[in-house]
């Protein structure tokens, strides 16, 4: 027990498995002032984006280019979640309006699910439910003068009507609570309004930006981009079991984040409210700002998204005993394309929790996963190593000791078939199955074995091209 409450610091470095289409969309990243200089004082990279703005200016005279949200120099495919970065190379989803001043995005999935988490009733925990869990995402942004560059969004789910308070289930998944019980084996619903941030970036020159953004709720500085934001992670309707080790910050009510892009690299850093959302998911929780949080992020190249991170965050939890956790993570994103419609999306995360204060143990836990898209199959895998703590899971600590770790392995496969479209709107199918590994001494509990299988109706936005 003592050697696992040894923060690993080191990055986990890992090539992954099976990944997912798609085609970048038309990147509009240049305004008309920066058409005046001359493209031979430019890098060959904003040389590129240059010429696919005139081609977008050709089309659609009276459009406002897109850039990222957080730079007039870099391509609207790097916008992950929050402030965090995706590799150029990552598709976007989603329906586009423009005005003279204006360019607004839409975008969501929703996915009608059956769900049987232990089809063989091997043990006790596994749970079988109708559900639909969901996420709707509009953001718009404009140029003010000549560096200057605004933009807001908008997340918001019905998950609390469409999934309910006890959420879906899920084995071994643990976080938040329902009528003043831990979430054990469920993944808990998302709060109605998951982000209302605005943004403002100030370009000091075509390699430097500097950035404020201010969400309420919103996304501090901490993490990979959130997984259901991730072309890696989009077919598949589950969160990771290791989420609140590695991206459970995504939604937090109170935050504020200061950052500075220098070339490939970011640095940025948060103030924000570290407890997470209580159980009422209509309201406005109070903001704290009892936290920190700081991430150094790399795109090497189109195909790459490389970060780490830390978070410092008091008072975890909404209800119970006082818990202070500083969070550690390491991600690598990386996304290929070839022909006109394969693509092979992939990533990596390893997150630490070290609790400073409170009852549960230091923790680990590694995600692997991977979606490879042909045309209209996408065939998608996901693989966790996740310690999990009799407390995190319910256990009887009498029997199972006072704060014992559990490795707990899980592997996932799937596969959707888009069957067509209508109003810009693909419509899936899709079936995964999942595989637990689990301890000797966890199988009266969760049986040797148990397998979750499920099967969904998919609808989400057409690829934008």
């Amino acid at each position: 027990m003592e050697n696992l409450k040894k923060p690993i610091m080191e990055p986990i470095t890992i090539s992954l498995m099976v990944g997912l289409l798609f085609l970048s969309g038309t990147v509009f990243a240049q305004t008309h002032g920066h058409q005046e200089m001359a493209k031979d004082s430019i890098s060959h990279e904003n040389h590129q984006k240059m010429e696919m703005h005139d081609r977008a200016q050709m089309h659609h005279p009276e459009s406002v280019p897109m850039s990222n949200a957080f730079s007039l120099n870099l391509p609207m495919n790097r916008n992950g979640s929050g402030t965090a970065w995706l590799p150029d190379n990552s598709p976007m989803f989603g329906y586009m309006l423009h005005s003279k001043k204006w360019m607004y995005m839409i975008h969501g999935s929703i996915f009608l699910t059956y769900n049987k988490q232990d089809i063989g009733d091997v043990g006790t925990r596994g749970d079988a439910k109708f559900y639909a869990p969901n996420w709707l995402m509009a953001m718009g942004q404009t140029q003010i003068g000549q560096r200057g560059l605004f933009r807001f969004s908008a997340m918001m789910s019905l998950d609390p009507l469409t999934v309910g308070g006890a959420g879906y289930p899920l084995m071994f998944q643990s976080g938040e609570t329902w009528k003043g019980v831990p979430l054990v084996d469920h993944q808990h619903p998302h709060d109605l309004f998951s982000e209302l941030s605005v943004a403002y970036t100030y370009m000091i020159s075509d390699d430097a930006d500097v950035f404020a953004y201010l969400g309420y709720p919103g996304e501090p500085a901490f993490g990979p981009v959130a997984f259901m934001h991730r072309p890696s992670s989009l077919y598949n309707p589950d969160a990771p079991i290791s989420h609140h080790w590695q991206d459970a910050t995504h939604i937090l009510f109170g935050v504020a984040t200061l950052g500075f892009r220098f070339k490939a690299f970011k640095l940025d850093g948060s103030l924000f409210t570290g407890t997470e959302p209580d159980e009422d998911r209509y309201n406005f929780d109070t903001p704290r700002f009892n936290s920190l949080s700081a991430r150094l992020s790399y795109n090497p190249s189109p195909a790459w998204a490389l970060q780490v991170s830390q978070a410092w965050i008091n008072d975890a939890h909404a209800s119970g005993p006082r818990e202070d956790v500083n969070k550690s993570t390491a991600s690598a994103i990386h996304s290929l394309r070839w022909g006109s419609g394969s693509a092979l999306n992939t990533t990596a995360v390893w997150g630490y929790n070290n609790t400073v204060r409170g009852h549960h143990p230091d923790s680990h836990s590694v995600l692997l996963e991977s979606a490879l898209t042909l045309n209209k199959t996408a065939i998608y895998g996901k693989y966790e190593w996740v310690e999990k703590s009799s407390g995190n899971l319910l256990l009887d600590e009498s029997i199972y000791g006072d704060g014992e770790l559990f490795a707990i392995n899980a592997f996932t496969l799937g596969i959707q078939q888009n069957l067509g479209n209508a109003l810009n709107t693909n419509i899936s199918v899709g079936l995964q199955g999942s595989l637990y590994a689990v301890p000797d001494k966890l199988e009266p509990v969760y049986g040797n074995k148990p397998i979750g299988l499920q099967a969904y109706l998919r609808f989400y936005p057409k690829m934008m091209r």
